[in-house]
């Protein structure tokens, strides 16, 4: 019950906000003598993105007021023109402060504004216990483990005393917080986030609590997105799922329970399921967990009622149609069509050229990434190809002299038909990001997506064609 107000007021600023009718303002003043006559801005977060709510010069004595609203709530920072930076909490009070640098809040005074003197207090403080407690469990570690130290018993209950004390401390200090404020839903939730290195690290009996914390976070609550931690959050999640010490097979269990609840989550909110959903499908591809990022595109395609936006739905869309089993659409060679730079003659579709295996490659001359990988399928090619597999380059480019000068050097087979993204090839492949390769068998099913071309190559190898 005691979270209704908190649950109204934010619901009530967010209207008041939409209409414009806001007038509830709220004043930030600083004395910063080092600061005079610099611009300082007053930013904060929406998500993903950052915006600005105010800004203004202070004056040849140090001194400035900046403004921002009740729709505002949540944290900011202040920003100065030499781009030194200090985190606040915008809530329903007034703050004042005095200090020299933004860069070093220890000489920065909060003369007024209770919640963020709490949030300093406990930013000074929670560090500190981290860095004593992990010295505690290295100790007890060593008289655990170290026959020289095992058989004494007393340190070990002492350490094990100070732990617990050390803890219901920290506890302690945030069940004392008011629950109606900000600082009260930020704190723990930073804290979850600031302490998955060392939970991954040093104390591991934590990591269970710690991922199932992450799994019952509200990932539509208006809160985390004005709290610049929504990023965070997701990378710390899955970050700590990878590094768990679980085999990959786990991992991948894990990941998929965690994709789960986040989506069964976010299933009421459109918007935001399409935002962190790009956000996460991103995250999986560039640490190569491509098994759990081919589970989000399906689970998101399959099973969720929400409207995907069209550029995440192109995303997601390529592993539901192009996904290994599948038959991939035949190529018409319709366009130029080089080997060595040099034009010829080949048959007319993707299907009828004759190879245990093809590789179909998408990419472009103004792909930085696709300039390096095709110099390295090119040197590699002889070796490929003497294994029965041929390589077919699809060029996205708009321009012919960019495609024939980009494939001048392929000792395979390039093709363009000067139709940039339109290329029905492209479309057909629900190709969304270059390079994309593809392997296909003699019967144009997909056996494999390679991500990079080391990968390919090491699949090459282990199959010894």
């Amino acid at each position: 019950m005691k979270q209704y107000p908190l649950i109204l007021f934010m619901w009530l600023c967010s209207f008041a906000c939409a209409a414009g009718k806001s007038n509830i303002q709220n004043t930030i003043t600083g004395i910063f003598p080092p600061l005079a006559n610099q611009e300082i801005t007053l930013e904060s977060f929406d998500g993903f993105n950052t915006y600005t709510i105010d800004k203004c010069r202070v004056d040849e004595n140090g001194r400035f007021t900046l403004n921002f609203s009740a729709c505002e709530y949540g944290m900011g920072y202040l920003m100065a023109e030499d781009n030194q930076s200090f985190i606040v909490i915008l809530a329903e009070e007034n703050l004042v402060l005095k200090g020299e640098l933004l860069s070093q809040p220890e000489t920065i005074e909060i003369v007024k504004g209770k919640e963020n003197r709490l949030f300093g207090q406990y930013a000074s403080e929670h560090p500190r216990r981290e860095q004593a407690l992990s010295a505690w469990v290295y100790l007890e570690r060593i008289y655990r483990m170290d026959s020289l130290f095992a058989v004494e018993k007393t340190p070990v209950k002492a350490i094990g005393k100070e732990k617990q004390r050390i803890q219901e401390e920290d506890s302690a200090f945030l069940a004392g917080l008011d629950p109606q404020s900000y600082v009260s839903w930020f704190l723990p939730v930073r804290k979850l986030v600031s302490s998955v290195p060392v939970i991954a690290q040093y104390r591991t009996e934590e990591i269970p609590a710690s991922i199932a914390a992450f799994r019952n976070m509200d990932y539509t609550d208006a809160k985390l997105y004005k709290s610049g931690l929504l990023r965070e959050a997701i990378e710390s999640h899955f970050w700590l799922i990878e590094n768990s010490g679980r085999s990959l097979d786990s991992v991948y269990v894990e990941i998929k329970i965690s994709i789960d609840a986040m989506i069964e989550n976010l299933a009421a909110d459109e918007e935001k399921l399409n935002e962190i959903t790009d956000v996460l499908f991103k995250l999986l591809e560039s640490r190569s967990l491509f098994e759990a990022s081919e589970y989000l595109a399906l689970k998101v395609l399959n099973e969720v009622a929400c409207t995907v936006n069209d550029d995440l739905a192109a995303q997601l869309e390529s592993y539901r149609t192009m996904k290994i089993g599948n038959t991939a659409p035949d190529i018409s060679f319709e366009g130029g069509v080089l080997r060595n730079g040099q034009p010829v003659t080949i048959p007319g579709h993707l299907s009828e050229v004759e190879a245990a295996y093809k590789v179909v490659v998408f990419g472009s001359a103004h792909c930085p990434l696709c300039v390096d990988e095709l110099s390295k399928i090119t040197e590699l090619y002889a070796k490929w190809e003497s294994q029965g597999v041929e390589v077919v380059f699809v060029s996205l480019d708009a321009e012919k002299n960019d495609f024939v000068n980009f494939s001048a050097g392929f000792p395979f087979i390039s093709f363009s038909d000067y139709k940039n993204w339109d290329t029905q090839a492209a479309m057909d492949y629900h190709v969304f990001a270059t390079p994309t390769m593809f392997v296909l068998d003699q019967e144009q099913k997909i056996v494999l997506r390679p991500h990079s071309v080391r990968q390919l190559d090491a699949w090459v190898d282990w199959n010894h064609f």
